[in-house]
């Protein structure tokens, strides 16, 4: 059964040069849908949503990207380059503490300046094998920093690659969560991990001030009002 038409949508099917650039075209919209949707609202958003914001078929966001694994990882390619980019910067920083506690601050802000990334940070995508690879070489120059961490005495010999994930997935849960209403709480919530990761002695950032207590409270309202909206 042929999907009935969209309003702007631009049939792929002809031949030739007028195939090449009308998929084209079809492609960079539904990038710009999805990148502008998962930035705003998470990974969540439904593969409808992204065909009615780019303005194209069903069939035609299949035809590009047959799942949302393949659209995921088209959309944050470039972001995963950054990602695996910050544990390189880090690694190059004579003092492997700064380094460090510089990287957690560098993905940490990554994933709030994107909701879609702070998903796609604390998910697998199997079927995304480029995404993955990029994923899994960050992952094993981590372990390095970590070790060169530890050597300098300022890292907990406790901690552990783990550890980071769960700071990721932490940092994901506040960045929903504060949203617009409180969008630097999770400055506060990463200073007060990276104390918990120190030996005593360590040097440590400052410790940003905490939200105003209306911003919190904006947030919460608006955490509950989502919740009811998804009920």
């Amino acid at each position: 059964m042929t999907s009935p038409a969209v309003p702007g949508d631009i049939p792929d099917e002809q031949a030739g040069s007028g195939l090449r650039a009308d998929a084209e075209r079809n492609r960079c919209r539904i990038l710009a849908a999805a990148r502008t949707l998962y930035a705003r609202e998470g990974l969540g958003v439904s593969m409808a949503s992204v065909a009615r914001e780019a303005g194209v078929g069903k069939a035609t966001l299949s035809r590009r990207f047959p799942s949302k694994d393949d659209l995921v990882a088209a959309v944050f390619a470039d972001r995963m380059d950054a990602y695996a980019t910050a544990v390189t910067v880090a690694l190059d920083d004579p003092d492997p503490w700064h380094g460090f506690t510089g990287y957690l601050h560098a993905i940490c802000a990554m994933q709030a300046a994107d909701r879609g990334f702070a998903d796609v940070l604390t998910m697998t995508f199997p079927a995304a094998k480029a995404l993955e690879a990029r994923r899994a070489e960050a992952y094993d120059r981590l372990l390095e920093l970590i070790t060169r961490a530890k050597d300098t005495g300022h890292l907990r010999d406790d901690f552990t690659h783990q550890d980071v994930v769960i700071l990721l997935m932490a940092n994901a849960g506040v960045v929903n969560a504060a949203g617009d209403a409180a969008p630097d709480t999770w400055r506060r919530l990463l200073a007060h991990m990276i104390r918990s990761y120190a030996t005593p002695g360590a040097p440590l950032p400052p410790l940003p001030e905490a939200p105003a207590p209306a911003a919190l409270h904006r947030a919460m309202v608006r955490l509950a009002q989502t919740g009811q909206d998804l009920s």
